[in-house]
């Protein structure tokens, strides 16, 4: 038995010893896109809001996918209100629009952005109140709905967020100028359908920030703190969404952390490389039943801000208009210092990442093993074409304590590390990157 293993029999009386087993119903597989008409009439849907891209709304899966809906008697409603990565005022404005149609069903076709804003729009169409009441504490009041949401199916078209297998959605607070999010056990899809083919028209750029995303999402989660080692909470009811490492979450976390290590830079080399874009996609399913679990802890909390006060970069393959740091780049850059801090903490969980990734193994000194964390995402970035410092985003050291005041608002998240880590620790990690 290894530590980690023996930690999750290790709770006290003033410790949880319970974690909740969430595996949604997810169809996977090539051709299943095909299935989704399917899926809603098996859930009864009558009357659907389809929440597309607007890129996706332009292409032949989409009007297939509405198409063989309306075949099938659905009444099909869409709203192409959707923004990569997702703001407030944005999502309030799309729930407006919504709000007197007679739906009883959701349907999300794109990428973790439109999952997200699907999942939004049902919370507020199902329980109406101010998004700041179901906005994660303390910059909102963290409220759960009162009981399901209408039935939802999720289509990624991207192999990243995993947002198809999460009870969690993620968005900016655009006043705040930091992303954060609603997280409760209502807010899953009820199905996820994912198909390989739905990425193969994705551009290099975006392959890469999305996997990173699930690479991010792997090795976040298997580091994350034992579930045994949080507060045993008041009743049942109030036991978070993310509990810690479990031992099912570490499952998947560990295929999907080697998945990606075999086929990210195969899928961004080469676009139709189907064997990559399957496991890439399989691999971001599985890491979200995994994070979805678990958790994820510093470098996405450390992204937040990062997403919410990027004011001048316009990366290749998002041409939206408006400066854009993508979630994945976002995690993917804090975590190449992260890792090579928190290392020494959690070295038997940190050096059997090491050992999936080929670059090192548990016997290996602290500071052997932190340096070839860094070195590997390092290069990582480097060959995906992906910056390695928040200064080639426009990042300033003028920008440290607002990137730290940001991230300190992530307490959901920060509370997961395997080190607690507090002002100094940022201010430090954030000043290596710009």
């Amino acid at each position: 038995m290894t530590g980690m293993e023996a930690s999750f029999l290790a709770s006290t009386e003033a410790n949880d010893s319970v974690f909740v087993i969430n595996i949604p119903r997810v169809k996977f597989g090539i051709g299943s896109a095909k299935e989704i008409a399917h899926e809603a009439s098996r859930l009864g849907m009558k009357s659907v809001l389809m929440v597309v891209g607007k890129k996706i709304a332009e292409t032949k899966l989409y009007e297939e996918t509405r198409s063989s809906l309306e075949n099938g008697g659905l009444e099909v409603h869409v709203s192409t209100d959707v923004r990569v990565e997702p703001e407030d005022a944005e999502l309030i404005r799309a729930y407006q629009a919504i709000k007197g149609m007679r739906l009883d069903g959701f349907i999300a076709l794109g990428g973790g952005s439109t999952i997200d804003t699907a999942k939004i729009l049902n919370l507020l169409y199902t329980y109406p109140r101010d998004i700041m009441d179901y906005v994660n504490r303390p910059i909102g009041r963290g409220l759960s709905p009162p009981g399901p949401l209408k039935p939802m199916i999720a289509v990624p078209t991207t192999a990243g967020t995993g947002s198809e297998n999460t009870n969690v959605t993620i968005f900016d607070i655009h006043s705040m100028r930091v992303k954060t999010g609603i997280s409760n056990q209502h807010m899953r899809p009820t199905v996820a359908v994912v198909d390989p083919l739905t990425t193969l028209s994705l551009p290099p750029m975006v392959t890469a920030s999305s996997g990173l995303d699930v690479l991010n999402h792997a090795i976040e989660s298997f580091t994350s703190h034992p579930y045994t080692a949080r507060e045993k909470p008041h009743s049942p009811d109030e036991r978070p969404v993310y509990s810690g490492a479990t031992p099912i979450s570490d499952i998947f976390a560990r295929q999907a952390i080697m998945w990606v290590h075999r086929y990210l830079r195969r899928a961004v080399a080469d676009p139709l490389d189907i064997e990559a874009r399957y496991y890439m996609m399989l691999g971001a399913s599985i890491a979200g039943i995994g994070f979805g679990h678990a958790g994820v802890h510093v470098p996405h909390a450390m992204a937040y801000p990062i997403a919410g006060m990027v004011r001048e970069w316009h990366p290749e393959d998002y041409d939206f208009g408006y400066p854009i740091s993508p979630h994945g780049i976002s995690t993917a850059i804090p975590a190449s210092y992260t890792f090579r801090y928190l290392a020494p903490s959690s070295h038997e969980r940190f050096g059997e990442v090491a050992e999936i990734l080929g670059i090192g193994h548990r016997e290996m000194g602290s500071k052997e093993l932190s340096d070839a964390l860094f070195e590997y995402y390092v290069h990582l970035l480097e060959d995906l074409g992906i910056p390695t410092k928040l200064g080639d985003l426009g990042f300033r050291s003028s920008d440290v304590p607002g990137l730290v005041d940001g991230t300190l608002a992530q307490q959901r998240l920060l509370s997961l590390s395997p080190k607690r880590v507090g002002r100094r620790d940022l201010e430090r990690l954030f000043g290596e990157m710009v």
